[in-house]
């Protein structure tokens, strides 16, 4: 039997690891996909018939991420003690947000723009070498990973024109998304009563409020995901940091098909029949236990590549949350 180890070695010298795994409803048979500002559900004509996007890459990255962070403790999960992030204080120490959280990773305004922009200033001191000319990868890895090993696998891009002129971006190493095919619409409504005053002015939300619900049938759902090894590869940091940003987006994928399923709340997914992988050929997805295992261990190896220590804690004031609230109650600077 081949253990998570020994299958981590045999994936890093492939091109780039691609899965699919077929998914079904929870419960029933209808489900509720994203849906996107002045477009509502994003349906299209593949050979697979009218097909729906459940879950695009962007949300996708986001929910992988979802997967490394213990809401009820407001810190890593377990298994991940020990990587690089930034977390975000305010000046109580309470917990405002991090990068594992954050959206735009270390381009958050909540970390460049913390408390004296001192974190901005160490990057820009570290980033300095990039200010002009082709960018260097190895260089821009090697602070990323510093401060946040998983906007490597994320993906960041760094806006801010001080920063090289705006031109630092990772792109995603770890990417996903969730088609559904042979879709069938499933509409439905319903209505909110209001049994004191019917009448009322459901601007304010009284009076009866009728809806329409849209959701979908389908005859397949797969979700995709594809580790680019060659990226991981061209960051050069060496095989420690390899093997852990591999064993990272592995643990990401186990863990969001067993617990991260829940998509919405119409949207109530499980695994149909297993993880099937196309490249490499013949190669199996260690269980959830064996990676979080590992994991350890593979964080030990890598972590000279981490700030020290490793969780690097900037503080945002209260007062620039309230600032930044009355702009936009103004509807912002004028």
């Amino acid at each position: 039997m081949t253990s998570a180890r020994e299958a981590i070695g045999k994936l890093l010298s492939s091109d780039n690891l691609l899965m699919e795994v077929e998914l079904e409803p929870l419960q029933g048979t209808r489900f509720q996909p994203t849906g996107f500002p002045e477009l509502g559900p994003a349906l299209y004509r593949t050979p697979k018939g009218e097909t729906l996007l459940v879950e695009s890459p962007q949300s996708m990255a986001n929910r992988l991420e979802v997967t490394c962070w213990d809401d009820a403790r407001d810190e890593l999960v377990e298994a991940l003690q020990g990587i690089s992030y930034v977390r975000v204080v305010d000046e109580d120490g309470r917990y405002l947000t991090s990068t594992i959280t954050e959206s735009h990773r270390l381009n958050s305004p909540y970390i460049l723009e913390a408390k004296g922009k001192k974190f901005f200033a160490r990057l820009k001191e570290e980033l300095a070498l990039l200010d002009t000319g082709p960018v260097d990868y190895h260089v821009l890895a090697q602070v990323v990973a510093r401060y946040d090993i998983n906007s490597l696998l994320h993906g960041l891009f760094l806006a801010k024109g001080d920063l090289a002129g705006g031109r630092l971006r990772v792109p995603r190493a770890l990417s996903a998304f969730i088609e559904a095919y042979g879709v069938y619409e499933a509409s439905s409504g319903g209505v909110k009563f209001d049994h004191v005053n019917p009448q009322g002015d459901t601007s304010k939300g009284f009076g009866h409020v009728p809806f329409a619900r849209q959701e979908f049938s389908a005859e397949q759902i797969v979700a995709w995901f594809n580790l680019d090894l060659r990226q991981i590869r061209s960051y050069r940091l060496g095989r420690a940091a390899e093997e852990l940003l591999v064993v990272l987006g592995l643990y990401k994928i186990r863990a969001f098909l067993e617990s991260g399923l829940r998509l919405r709340t119409a949207c109530y997914l499980q695994v149909k029949d297993g993880v099937g992988v196309t490249r490499p050929e013949g190669w199996q997805l260690p269980s959830l236990d064996a990676l979080g295992q590992l994991l350890p261990s593979v964080i030990s190896e890598a972590s000279g590549l981490f700030a020290d220590p490793p969780v690097t804690e900037v503080v945002f004031p209260k007062t620039e949350i309230q600032k930044q609230s009355k702009k936009n109650d103004k509807g912002g600077d004028k």
